[in-house]
């Protein structure tokens, strides 16, 4: 007995049909990004998700960066997602049918949260339901992402769309998430749902896959020669290890919501534009990090970068008005965004070729793990074990510059290069 699975394929953009089906690859890309991003419940949905836990459920700093850690379960176990994805073909493809099923599926769910009783419990089981697609649709886009980078040498400049896309979202999700927050939730969901939907007509009009004929019996042992490549790929658990490094400081994000609103008074909608100058100075640092990564090999990038993050980070012990504020989170959104760039440049090098969505997914499980894990971390840190604020700024900064020596201890064949 056979199977059909189709493979995703990129080239080099050389010829006329390579080019086109290039641009074809960089627009379901770019659309997948945009959708399991910004139609995330941690995205779009996160400032009303927050406001409804803080002021209609009442519940405490530690509980509602709970919320958040929980409904991101699916996404500490994104590498399951990668092994099947990789390894076992849906309806005889390995990316446009996982694609289309899970995004039509989280749609679905989004929709179900509109009708959803405002209880933390329910919230709490639907969102998760949410999330569980958006990470099989997220790990495929994924895993065609590093397809391409791999096939085009263009790793750093992909890696630039991908974070300038991801910052976009900030540039929509803050104004639009604090005005969401304003209104009925039912509205939340449905925009949510919308912008998750988006990924479908891409991939129906762009996804194209060429049909490969594979044995059911090397499915199984892709699977199996997958996890053997993973094992032992020591530059890839490396690279892992200095990202959880770098996200494993104590979160500080939902302790932020918390001032911005008891002690700044400020209003959803401020709350939004605050995120949206995030955004903003974070597209400047992709703009510029995809004209750097081509002139400034990966090693210094890693230092420098990783610097500048500290710094963005220690400048929280002063945020205590609105115009602090707003330089503040102008200047984090930069930092942070460098940060991300260079450790997502990273984790595509450091990736084994023909396990592109289980290495990649596994990357970006340790980010999101140590992100939402810390973050929970801090606001206990802070409601049970009566920690200052500004004692959370510092250990989060001192955290932060830890990776910057270690940087150096990475393999050189893999950080001594630029980008192509």
């Amino acid at each position: 007995m056979s199977a059909y699975p189709q493979v995703a394929t990129a080239t080099p953009p050389q010829t006329d049909s390579s080019r086109k089906a290039f641009v074809h690859a960089a627009i379901v890309i770019v659309v997948g990004v945009l959708a399991t991003t910004l139609g995330q419940s941690q995205t779009l949905g996160r400032i009303p998700l927050q406001n409804l836990l803080k002021n209609e459920l009442n519940v405490d700093r530690t509980a509602n960066a709970a919320f958040f850690f929980w409904i991101g379960l699916a996404w500490y176990f994104k590498p399951l997602a990668g092994i099947v994805t990789d390894a076992f073909p849906l309806f005889g493809s390995r990316r446009r049918s996982y694609i289309l099923v899970s995004t039509i599926l989280a749609t679905a769910c989004w929709i179900g949260l509109a009708f959803t009783p405002h209880e933390y419990r329910a919230l709490l089981g639907v969102s998760i339901a949410i999330n569980t697609f958006m990470v099989v649709a997220s790990t495929v886009v994924g895993g065609y992402m590093v397809e391409t980078a791999q096939a085009t040498s263009g790793s750093g400049r992909l890696t630039a769309i991908r974070q300038t896309v991801q910052q976009a979202c900030l540039l929509i999700s803050g104004p639009g998430g604090g005005v969401l927050a304003a209104i009925a939730f039912g509205w939340t969901a449905v925009a949510c749902g919308g912008v998750m939907f988006l990924l479908v007509p891409a991939t129906v009009w762009f996804l194209h896959e060429q049909r490969k004929r594979v044995e059911a019996s090397e499915l199984l042992r892709g699977a199996r020669q997958q996890l053997v490549r993973i094992g032992t790929a020591r530059t890839m658990w490396a690279a892992a290890g200095l990202m959880a490094l770098f996200y494993a400081a104590p979160g500080f994000t939902t302790a932020i919501f918390y001032k911005q609103q008891n002690d700044l008074h400020l209003s959803t909608e401020m709350q939004g534009y605050l995120q949206f100058l995030n955004g903003a100075t974070g597209i400047l640092a992709a703009v510029g990090y995809a004209w750097l990564c081509r002139r400034v090999n990966l090693r210094t990038l890693l230092a420098w970068c990783l610097l500048v993050a500290t710094l963005s980070n220690i400048v929280f012990l002063w945020y205590s008005s609105l115009l602090r504020a707003q330089l503040i989170e102008a200047f984090w959104g930069f930092g942070y965004s460098l940060a991300e760039l260079v450790l997502m440049d990273l984790a595509v090098r450091a990736t084994p070729a023909g396990s592109e969505g289980l290495g990649f997914s596994l990357m970006m499980s340790v980010r999101n793990l140590a992100l939402f894990g810390t973050d929970w971390f801090g606001s206990k840190l802070l409601d049970d074990y009566g920690f200052q604020f500004s004692t959370l700024v510092i250990v989060n900064a001192l955290t932060t510059l830890l990776t910057v020596p270690l940087s150096f201890w990475l393999p050189r064949q893999f950080v001594s290069k630029t980008d192509a």
